[in-house]
């Protein structure tokens, strides 16, 4: 019998296990911020390496590697390198146990700890160590690892850094709303400034490319052109500037690093449209899904953060407005043409609504209706009309409108010297506070519906129905009350003669040739009708009317 024990007993005797670990470390942005001295890379070093060194149960304990993720957020392990270095060497057998000071180094999502410390780790026999915050042995203390206290100490890991998360957040949103620029590296053709990091100082060198851009597209060039001059002339693209002149380590995830970047379209259209070029500060125009998920998604426009006049200019605000109203337009050049056609993205087909196509025969420009070229000549009309001859017809319209233009601002500044006619003030009042007193009742009825609802006398689809239509209304109303109000304040003060649409038209009172830039201004689109009849519309047509009717409420004596 105690022969049977005996061996019993040496069956039972543990052989050596050779343990190949790999120390993982881990240090957030967070540890960063807050400089916590006890999750620094090299305390977690240190307590790592003195919990092996205090083992003593007759195993071999190697250390195979360190892997260290040093400012990498926890809550996703694809963007942590070295964790993912650390997995394809235990898959390759050279690591069998893993050791990290606590849970939270490893891991700060749920779902990835349960995944690896109850699947992924275990399919691999890997031994899982972690010396604080719910000590771990999945070796010698298998189950502990099926405590109730892991997931929950997974839990309360992930909420912390939705919290943290949520309150950076809030202090980047702060900054934002403020007018500070919160972003790793200035816009194109600005620096951080030196004495604060949060605003913009102006870099001459990549100033003067975004002036020559926006010029050159002015001027006439398409945007291929204009990518075609730039890299010609050695001109270094956004992404190459930043490196190589400015000694920035900017890396773009569209560029291939191997390959030195080139100036392209989308690069120029760009430039072309940010708002950061004539002073004003834009951000969140992208943002992470969640603090899970890292992939960026395009936010919409109407919930960018954009404060005006934060930083020195470097395109003025009416360039500006006028290369965007370029953008609009559906242009393109022709073959081997570097610059736009005159009218190129202005004329459109009256009846059909399309573009026009211009056509070139025996010298002669042309331009037709393009659904009657490219789809069928029974779908529209060829509405033909001459280049020179349409050329002409929109000269002497703006030449006409100019006229108009100057000879109403000249009236509309005797109005404004003579007294008030306070017969009209006191009907444009009235009609004020009629408006107003039926938006006062439409509120009311908004809250009896409401109320109604509550106590069952309608339905909810009743209600909702009543309340689209009584917001509708009081929409409405609100429009005709912005224009009453409008022209309330005209009377009481005058029309503004340098206001923008008086100012356009009559620094072209002397006009004799037509181009681009004039159309630019003046021009929103051209009609072209069946028989070779046109029509304009002006940018300022709205303003226009409105500046007629003020002085039609406003008969002027010529005498005066």
């Amino acid at each position: 019998m105690e022969r049977t024990n005996r061996a019993a007993v040496h069956a039972a005797a543990p052989k050596e296990r050779v343990w190949r670990i790999a120390i993982y470390i881990r240090l957030s942005r967070e540890d960063t911020r807050c400089l916590y001295e006890s999750e620094s890379v090299t305390n977690q070093r240190a307590i790592i390496e003195e919990h092996i060194a205090a083992f003593h149960d007759g195993d071999q304990y190697m250390i195979v590697d360190e892997y260290v993720d040093d400012g990498i957020s926890g809550t996703t392990d694809d963007e942590r390198d070295d964790f993912q270095r650390m997995l394809a060497d235990i898959k390759r057998g050279r690591v069998n146990c893993v050791i990290v000071k606590d849970l939270a180094r490893s891991f700060r999502n749920y779902s990835d700890q349960g995944y690896y410390l109850d699947d992924w780790f275990p399919r691999y026999k890997v031994r899982f160590i972690s010396l604080f915050h719910q000590p771990l042995d999945s070796y010698k203390e298998p189950q502990n690892m099926r405590s109730i206290a892991v997931p929950i100490q997974g839990v309360l890991n992930e909420n912390h850094c939705a919290e943290t998360s949520d309150k950076v957040r809030e202090v980047f949103d702060m900054k934002r709303r403020n007018g500070e620029h919160i972003g790793s590296f200035a816009a194109y053709g600005y620096l951080k400034d030196p004495g604060d990091k949060n605003a913009l100082v102006v870099d001459e060198e990549a100033a003067a490319v975004v002036r020559e851009i926006f010029s050159m597209f002015l001027d006439g060039m398409s945007k291929n052109a204009i990518v075609h001059y730039l890299n010609e002339h050695g001109v270094l693209c956004p992404a190459a500037y930043k490196r190589e002149r400015l000694g920035l380590n900017y890396q773009n995830p569209s560029i291939d690093p191997a390959k030195r970047p080139l100036w392209c379209a989308m690069s120029v259209t760009t430039i072309l449209k940010n708002r950061m070029y004539c002073g004003d500060m834009v951000q969140g125009r992208y943002r992470k899904k969640s603090y899970k998920v890292h992939i960026q998604e395009v936010v919409p426009k109407e919930e960018w953060y954009i404060v005006e006049n934060t930083h020195e200019a470097i395109i003025d605000r009416d360039t500006f407005e006028k290369v965007q109203r370029l953008l609009n337009r559906a242009t393109r050049t022709g073959p081997r043409q570097k610059k736009l056609y005159l009218f190129s993205g202005f004329l459109k087909c009256a009846d059909c609504g399309k573009a026009m196509s211009r056509s070139k025969v025996d010298g002669v420009v042309y331009y037709y209706c393009r659904t009657y070229k490219d789809q069928s000549k029974t779908a529209c009309t060829k509405h033909t009309i001459k280049h020179d001859r349409l050329e002409a017809a929109v000269l002497c319209a703006i030449q006409q409108q100019v006229y108009l233009a100057v000879d109403c601002a000249g009236i509309i500044e005797r109005i404004s010297r003579t007294p008030l006619e306070k017969g009209q003030s006191r009907k444009v009042m009235d009609a004020i506070k009629q408006k107003e007193r039926e938006l006062s009742k439409i509120s009311r009825y908004r809250q009896l519906i409401y109320q109604d609802w509550k106590d069952g006398e309608i339905s909810r689809s009743e209600y909702r129905h009543m309340k689209e239509d009584y917001e509708q209304r009081a929409q409405a109303l609100e429009k005709v009350l912005q224009t009453l109000r409008a022209e309330q304040s005209e009377l009481k003060n005058g029309v503004d003669t340098e206001n923008p649409c008086l100012t356009a038209f009559r620094q072209n009172q002397n006009i004799d040739r037509l181009t681009r830039d004039i159309l630019i201004e003046l021009v929103d689109h051209i009609k072209v009708y069946e028989g070779g009849k046109i029509g304009i519309v002006f940018r300022f047509a709205d303003e226009l009317r409105r500046l007629e009717g003020f002085m039609e409420l406003n008969p002027h004596n010529e005498a005066v």
